[in-house]
């Protein structure tokens, strides 16, 4: 299944974060409606809206193949909801 890459963070997603909207690259081959279901059912959240724009991937230059493509996601959620922060631990 194509999904979420990782979470962006950046300047512009933590002041995004006080709006209740999240940043995230996704893969360019995966839709909207599969975004949102993953993101409902893994977090438990609503998602009310998704803004996305393409990213310019890395060119090659050896090979006939354009370089890696991939999507930034802006997720909104509905007010009361949030996702928790990721947190791993190193041992």
């Amino acid at each position: 299944m194509n999904g979420i890459k990782y979470v962006v963070v950046t300047d512009k997603s933590i002041r995004l974060l006080v709006k209740n909207q999240y940043t995230s690259n996704v893969e360019s081959g995966s839709t909207r409606t599969e975004i949102k279901h993953w993101v409902e059912l893994f977090f438990g959240v609503k998602v009310i809206a998704m803004n996305s724009h393409q990213l310019p991937g890395k060119g090659r230059r050896m090979r006939p193949i354009r370089g890696l493509h991939y999507r930034r996601m802006i997720i909104t959620l509905q007010p009361g909801y949030s996702i928790p922060p990721l947190i791993t631990k190193r041992t």
